[in-house]
């Protein structure tokens, strides 16, 4: 098992892309604090880990918050043991709407959500990683970041300042034994935050859904969208001893949708 004897904590892993990365770490030993604001969710995450012999406790919490992210910190750190693992992937996807029709509320609210909770997070388990001089820190970011799509500015700002936090940190943790690295997903249906995106811009724009799917699919090389599991398996390599020479990389689990 390439987790094994890790403790890893996985942000908005009640439901989609978290929960599988959840559920793949502790299919390879790690334990796992699971972790987003819905209890019963999360509640779930944790006995469906426990049912498969694996070992994970859960809290809901806001990441949003410094409170949230501290108690999310110390639940792992009580119940689990120093945290190895960190991944950002909470994080919402925010108003489908022209950036003129989008208030600074609703701009705050997901650059809150996605980008700063991923500060907060990595600022408060980095200490303990540089004292045991190893670590691994995984930043899910999203297409939205490199390609230009409409009616997504604070959802794109926020992915592309997390892959310009990638770097950064990536910068400053090498040479203390701590890797960080992106994903950067392509469209993975199967998650509520897509379905709720497709029935978005079906009422936008009056649109048939099944030729806008057709015409996602057009962008995509493999001519498929991507799964959850298929995300999972790439954070597994990138947090496990198999990418000890990859820092400060964004991975594209896309299908062939970007280049750079």
């Amino acid at each position: 098992m390439r987790l094994a004897g890790k403790v890893a904590i996985v942000t908005g892993s009640g439901r989609g892309i978290g929960r599988a990365i959840a559920r793949r770490f502790a299919e390879e030993g790690a334990s796992v604090l699971v972790t987003a604001r819905t209890e019963s969710e999360i509640c779930a995450v944790a006995e469906e880990i426990a049912r498969a012999g694996g070992q994970a406790a859960h809290i809901a919490a806001d990441v949003s918050t410094e409170r949230g992210c501290e108690a999310i910190v110390r639940e792992a750190r009580g119940k689990l043991g120093d945290v190895h693992i960190l991944v950002n992937n909470a994080g919402i996807y925010g108003p489908v709407k022209a950036l003129e029709e989008i208030s600074p509320a609703e701009w705050d609210e997901v650059v809150a959500a996605n980008l700063r909770s991923a500060f907060l997070m990595s600022r408060l388990v980095l200490p303990d990683m540089y004292a045991r001089g190893s670590g691994a820190i995984l930043n899910i970011s999203s297409i939205a970041a490199k390609a230009a799509f409409g009616l997504n500015g604070p959802y794109a700002a926020s992915k592309a300042g997390m892959n310009g936090l990638t770097r950064t940190l990536a910068g400053e943790a090498a040479r203390k034994g701590v890797r960080v690295n992106g994903i950067s997903p392509g469209p993975v249906p199967e998650t509520i935050m897509s379905q709720e995106l497709g029935r978005a811009l079906v009422k936008r724009f009056d649109a048939d859904p099944d030729t806008l799917y057709k015409q996602m699919l057009e962008g995509i090389l493999q001519g498929r969208p991507q799964t959850a599991g298929e995300i999972a398996a790439a954070a597994v390599f990138l947090v496990s001893e198999e990418s000890t020479a990859i820092t400060g990389q964004i991975l594209n689990v896309d299908g062939g949708m970007s280049f750079y």
